[in-house]
């Protein structure tokens, strides 16, 4: 233990010379300096490998504040920086040590499950037999009697318990009983699963009672949707749990924690496991499962330790299995790694050992159940009304657009909001890895690649759609992401005739989107950069940035049109008409496009709406 004044820091690294001294090659000779200013601490690393401050990347030469209890990693050491007496244990730390808890009794009750009959037997049975539930119910009520579950020594461990399965009882209730439609997500639930078949009509009367009183305390009525309550919920139940708690007797509590443990077990056999809950609610975005037994999540834009936990790496395996396996993949170590879709068009990316070195990973990019439209995105501060009246007139107007932006930045959000746009009576073709795209007009066809089969043979690319869809007279041709050859015939299809088409692609600026574009068609032929230029020049019109916040929201910070190219500077030429200036919104530039008058000639735009 090494103790740091005020105003005095202390030096990190593995030199004999630092304060603290830590021993691997893995760290720099001097790593950090801690320092410590009317009881503020900051970390400045002066090494060149990064090192965290919690969830947050100090690379070298920057400073971060951090505050007592926040963990400090340095490759491969974990500092803790605490007050002489133990720092409070904040609710997401408590959090995590009552899931590890409830994971640690499942785990016990699975285990002796396992020595009683074949549970991988089990789950091949048709999804939702009530026989299977009801005999799998029984077995978990008897392994707990012969665990002594419920004896007296254990009333510590129910009542630490008790309060965290409450409240996820009262979020999975708000969820199964919700009639919000924007949120429901009903393709990822077996609802059944959440009823035991075991019921005590007694005590979920009971559970009932609780459930609308402790709604009542939150004032739950007051918020306007599901995720609303379920974010009040979480951020408040701690404060109304005191009142709670006088009524639930020992039988209640004792009858809550197996219906708990019947839940999540079955989750495990029949379901997705802990990944169930995850699924279905409204406030998570994406589900990222590093290994068994640590399954980080976003919420609200912001990455966070779920505390959930799978039993066992076969068990991950299982579950991967078992979603992929819905959409007709497979996946297993002669092809570790498989992208599919959930039944509500979320992504899942899976990979498996021997690529995955320490255990099977997945992410799942949930699908809104809610489609955004332009007014969203406007009442979100994404887009401002004059960029969106705009954008609307270019995808009226026929005009190219590429949207372009980093992982998890919207692309295909916004995709989504500015095909809202297209006529009626247009013909759309959408090519895309796993569906997500979801148009409104009647008149689309719906292309998908497929992945080669166990042979090897059967492969059907991105690029093949986009050259079949040629045949197949399409107005518009939307591909969900240009990501390699097919970047050069989706230019091709844009400059013959199939105006008003759009896409797509990884960029972090839109001058930076040609760059990319060039290396993308140079994947498929070998042209010359000026050529390629003259094809991007001639086939777009108009690019739209997307960024992410540091707060995670997401942003429109460039519209600009691509003005053509220019031979004496031999490049193109990118005008911004809106920009992101000053960190503050989305603000035209005062630059007229080309084709302005087109427009407002066709009267799909007027100036005070463009400028106003």
């Amino acid at each position: 233990m090494i103790e740091v004044a005020d105003g005095a820091e202390i030096s990190i690294g593995r030199d004999m010379g630092n304060t603290l001294i830590l021993k691997s090659p893995l760290v720099s000779k001097r790593q950090a300096v801690v320092s410590r200013d009317n009881g503020e601490f900051q970390l400045t690393n002066v090494g060149i490998n990064s090192c965290m401050v919690g969830d947050a990347e100090v690379l070298g030469g920057e400073t971060r504040s951090f505050s007592l209890g926040e963990t400090i990693r340095i490759w491969p050491y974990t500092l803790n920086f605490e007050l002489e007496e133990a720092a409070p244990i904040s609710r997401q730390q408590l959090d995590a040590h009552l899931r590890s808890l409830m994971s640690d009794l499942a785990s016990r009750v699975h285990r002796k499950l396992l020595e009683r009959f074949d549970l991988y037997e089990l789950e091949h049975n048709q999804l939702g037999n009530q026989d299977s539930i009801l005999l799998l119910e029984r077995h978990i009520e008897d392994v707990c009697r012969e665990m002594r579950l419920f004896a007296e020594q254990n009333d510590p461990l129910l009542e630490e318990l008790i309060g965290l399965t409450l409240r996820d009882y009262v979020i999975n209730q708000l969820i199964l009983e919700s009639d919000d439609e924007r949120f429901r997500t009903n393709h990822l639930t077996w609802n059944e699963f959440d009823v035991p078949a075991t019921l005590v009509p007694e005590r979920e009367t009971e559970l009932q009672n609780l459930l609308h009183f402790t709604a009542e305390r939150l004032k739950l009525s007051e918020q306007a949707d599901l995720s609303g309550k379920i974010r009040q919920t979480e951020a408040h139940f701690p404060e109304v749990f005191p009142l709670v708690r006088p009524h639930l007797h020992k039988e209640l509590r004792r009858y809550l924690i197996l219906r708990t443990l019947k839940k999540d077990l079955k989750d495990t056999v029949f379901g997705f496991g802990p990944l169930q809950d995850l699924l279905r609610a409204p406030t998570i975005s994406e589900i990222m499962v590093v290994k068994s037994d640590q399954i980080y999540v976003e919420r609200d834009g912001m990455v966070e330790l779920s505390g959930r936990r799978f039993i066992s790496d076969k068990v991950t395996e299982s579950i991967i299995e078992r979603i992929v396996a819905q959409v007709g993949r497979r996946i297993d170590k002669s092809q570790p790694l498989v992208d599919a879709r959930l039944p509500d068009g979320s992504r899942v990316n899976a990979i498996i050992p021997p690529l995955a070195i320490r255990g099977p990973c997945l992410t799942i990019r949930k699908f809104p159940a809610y489609r955004f439209t332009m007014d969203d995105l406007i009442e979100l501060g994404s887009m401002t009304a004059a960029a969106a009246m705009f954008l609307r007139a270019c995808v009226v107007d026929r005009r190219n657009v590429l949207v372009s932006g980093g992982t998890g930045t919207g692309k295909t959000t916004m995709l989504n909001v500015l095909s809202g746009f297209i006529p009626q009576r247009d013909r759309i073709i959408t090519i895309e890895d796993t569906q997500e795209l979801q148009l409104h007009q009647d008149h689309v066809v719906t292309l998908e690649s497929k992945p080669p089969n166990v042979e090897g043979a059967g492969e059907y690319t991105i690029r093949d759609l986009v050259r079949n869809a040629l045949r197949m007279r399409p107005d518009r041709i939307i591909v969900g992401e240009c990501r390699g050859a097919e970047a050069l015939d989706m230019l091709q299809a844009m400059n013959t005739g199939h105006d008003g088409s759009m896409t797509t692609v990884h960029a972090n600026s839109s001058e930076e989107v040609i760059k990319r574009l060039e290396v993308l068609v140079l994947m498929a032929v070998d042209l010359p950069v000026a050529s390629i230029h003259r094809q991007i020049a001639s086939a777009l019109d108009v690019i739209v940035q997307i960024t992410r916040g540091p707060g995670g929201k997401r942003i429109v910070t460039q519209v600009s049109e691509v003005a053509g190219y220019d031979p004496d500077r031999k490049d193109l030429v990118i005008h911004d008409i809106f920009n992101y200036r000053n960190g503050t919104t989305l603000a035209p530039t005062g630059y007229m496009p080309s084709f302005i008058d087109k427009l407002m000639e066709k009267d799909l735009l007027k100036l005070e709406f463009l400028y106003g």
